[in-house]
């Protein structure tokens, strides 16, 4: 039988790769491109039609010499780079280096790493398509092109050091703006009322929110105005004027795609975008289970696609109604759709229900065990009957004032019994249950209380929001997300504050440049249009260098016209009270990658710097020194001592001015995920300290026996008794 060599682009993907195809093939890895354009050089010759100049990339010459002699000792070769246009790329520069003729079917794709699609993908090898390799050959050109002659100008007129990127100077310009917002932003009081009622006859209390006064939405701008018309209900007397009852569906969420689950990672695991995809990437290449070796857990995580495969909708089937019961299944197969995608794609969800997470566990990592089973948790779900909620509202009259109140309980959880989707800035929905109340009936008032509340900015965007944002307005494509964000981080031009993002006065300078010059660089409508440009060409509907061609005619003269205007950008000095103890100049505030910290003046000649410290008004329990706030290299916020490096003490946790009554030790506030927190001792051999461990562990046992408990209950019970499971969970 004859050799054939396959190529993939990871280590890990071919080890898991090797193990399906058997002795006959030879799977290796490039390790993503072999060839690109210079670092050294501009690379595009824009007279002759913006011809790329590639080059083998400077590192990987023994790589490429093994990878020929593998391809000359082969029968056939594969191709087997990513399902997407940068691996279409990158197959089209490898058959380029190993003489590949570029109409022979050397291409194979899989959108999963298993072996029956592996086994199959051998079978269907198909020629490269060049559509695809124009689309990110197109995409790479524009890049290059923005940065190699915008950055350079942004050097002589700003600061060395600095470039710009044609989806990147978008995205800082989303968040400047969004923090011109909050600037300029003015709070507003309002104030709101709540009666506490109840039924005549002693039922349970409840509450009503005044929202009609005259019939007119209630608008209260003052206490003076709140005060009187709680001097008025308290005189009225409270009736029902309306119940209505409905039932409620609430659907499950679709299944993953990259910038959903890069959202819903952020939020429910704290992963940053860049977290996200390097542990998927793992999930995806394959990791070794034991006695099962290598196995790929799910699909390919680069995707826009909502789309899944029939088989997977049955192998869900199947699983719902074994673990939770008929009942849990909606009458057909959900199929979800979305604004554009690649329909050749899958959405992300698990490769085989055979691996459900608990199985896991002792394979995987943390991390990589966790973001498997929100991938795990929201397919299964996504494929499940929708939950539904009994809602209750009731109006009631008291004199010219109209109040309300709503309730809602779960009657059936359908999806919620495994997966419930969270969003940004949204408090999780809680049963809320009203008395049987009936229309004229009189209520007891209990309380009326006014309540002040101010109007708040719109929030800086976080991780989540943010990919959320750059997907709705079409900027950049699964693939890029995430090198859009570590980007924009690594330039300088924003940096992240209690896990958001928040402009330096770099990133201001340059966006007010960008915007003056070379406005279509920042404006979002014109990058969404790129961006489907891009789609087209990929499509076959468009041409590479037609779209080169408009980009630069306008670019050029716009550059040339920045150069003879733009003179020297002073950045502005926020000058501090601390001397430099080598010179005595006072330093000044400096904005790096890692926040805020203090520079001489004086550089070159001085070179002192010294971070900025917070102080906690806390004494160091080792040295007596001041406990200040400090940021690790990656941003993260931790406490400890002034004297550092003289005193090493060091905590993750809040130290707070009050004491411990126990032992007299400084106390803390321990954050945790969920957003609650805990105040403990800083002392670890106090008593408070041991039992709160203790506590803990207590708890811990706890919640394992009911769970191990819960589990037996549902696989032995159908739909009303996981119903009832659910709840009391």
């Amino acid at each position: 039988m004859s050799k054939a060599l396959v190529i993939v682009e990871s280590p890990a993907k071919a080890k898991t790769i090797e193990k399906f195809l058997g002795k006959n093939y030879t799977v290796k890895a490039s390790m993503g491109h072999l060839r690109d354009l210079p670092k050294s050089q501009f690379g595009v010759d824009v007279e002759n039609n913006f011809a790329p100049k590639y080059i083998n990339i400077r590192g990987k010459g023994d790589l490429i010499k093994s990878l020929k002699n593998a391809a000359k000792a082969a029968d056939i070769v594969y191709l087997a780079s990513d399902p997407d246009r940068e691996g279409e790329a990158i197959a089209w520069h490898l058959s380029h280096i190993l003489n590949i003729p570029q109409d022979k079917a050397c291409r194979i794709e899989f959108n999963e790493i298993t072996k029956t699609t592996i086994q199959n993908a051998v079978k269907k090898p198909r020629p490269i398509n060049m559509e695809r390799v124009d689309a990110q050959q197109a995409r790479r050109l524009l890049d290059r092109i923005v940065g190699y002659q915008l950055s350079p100008l942004l050097w002589r007129k700003v600061r060395k050091g600095l470039s710009a990127g044609r989806v990147q100077s978008t995205a800082v310009g989303i968040i400047c703006d969004r923090e011109k917002e909050i600037q300029a932003f003015v709070s507003e009081e309002y104030w709101t009322v709540v009666a506490k009622l109840r039924g005549m006859p002693k039922t349970a209390l409840f509450d009503a929110q005044l929202i009609l006064i005259d019939d007119h939405k209630a608008k209260i701008d003052n206490e003076e105005q709140a005060q009187s018309i709680q001097e008025e209900l308290e005189k009225a007397e409270f009736t029902v004027a309306d119940v209505k009852r409905r039932e409620r569906r609430r659907n499950p969420a679709a299944p993953f795609i990259t910038s959903s689950l890069q959202q819903e990672a952020s939020r429910k695991l704290g992963f940053t975008s860049r977290k996200t995809m390097m542990v998927a990437q793992q999930l995806y290449e394959g990791l070794d289970l034991g006695s099962s070796g290598p196995v790929g857990l799910i699909t390919y995580m680069r995707t826009d696609s909502v789309r899944l495969a029939e088989s997977a909708q049955q192998e869900a089937v199947k699983y719902i109604a074994a673990t939770y019961g008929e009942s849990y299944l909606p009458e057909k197969s959900p199929v979800y759709s979305s604004k554009k995608s690649q329909d050749a794609h899958e959405a992300i969800r698990p490769t085989s229900l055979e691996f459900p997470p608990e199985k896991l566990v002792k394979y995987l990592s943390r991390d990589q065990s966790r973001l498997y089973t929100l991938i795990w948790e929201r397919f299964i779900a996504s494929q499940m009957a929708p939950a539904i909620y009994d809602t209750l509202t009731v109006d009631i009259a008291a004199s010219r004032f109209s109040l309300r109140a709503t309730g809602s309980t779960v009657k059936f959880p359908g999806f919620m019994a495994v997966y419930t989707e969270s969003k940004d800035g949204e408090e999780k929905e809680k049963d809320i249950t009203l008395p049987n109340l009936t229309i004229g009936e009189k209520l007891k008032v209990n309380k009326i209380t006014p309540k002040q509340h101010f109007t708040e900015p719109p929030p800086r965007y976080t991780d989540s929001s943010l990919v959320k944002v750059l997907e709705e307005k079409g900027i950049g494509r699964p693939s890029t997300y995430s090198p859009i964000v570590e980007t924009i981080l690594a330039r300088g031009y924003v940096i992240k504050v209690e896990k958001k993002f928040q402009p330096t006065e770099l990133g201001f300078v340059v966006l007010d440049l960008l915007k003056q010059y070379f406005k279509a660089i920042v404006d979002v409508k014109f990058t969404a249009k790129m961006e489907n440009s891009l789609d087209e060409i990929a499509d076959g509907k468009g041409s590479r260098i037609d779209l080169l061609r408009e980009f630069y005619a306008w670019f050029a003269v716009d550059l040339e016209q920045a150069e003879k205007e733009i003179g020297h950008v002073e950045l502005p000095v926020e000058v501090s009270d601390v001397p430099c103890e080598n010179c005595g100049r006072l330093m000044v505030v400096k904005h790096g990658r890692y926040g805020d910290f203090l520079a001489c003046p004086g550089f070159p000649e001085c070179r002192n710097t010294k971070p900025i410290l917070k102080e906690t008004g806390v004494q160091c329990p080792k040295c007596a020194g001041s406990i200040v706030e400090r940021r690790t290299k990656r941003s993260k916020t931790f406490y400890g001592c002034k004297n550092y490096p003289a005193c090493d003490f060091m905590t993750w946790d809040i130290p707070l001015k009050e004491n411990c009554q126990t032992c007299g030790a400084f106390m803390l506030r321990h954050n945790l995920k969920s957003g609650k927190f805990n105040i403990i001792c800083s002392n670890e051999s106090c008593q408070t300290r041991q039992n709160d461990i203790d506590k803990k562990a207590n708890d811990s046992t706890k919640k394992t026996k009911d769970a191990k408990k819960s589990k037996t209950t549902s696989r032995k019970s159908k739909g009303t008794t996981l119903t009832k499971k659910t709840k009391s969970e």
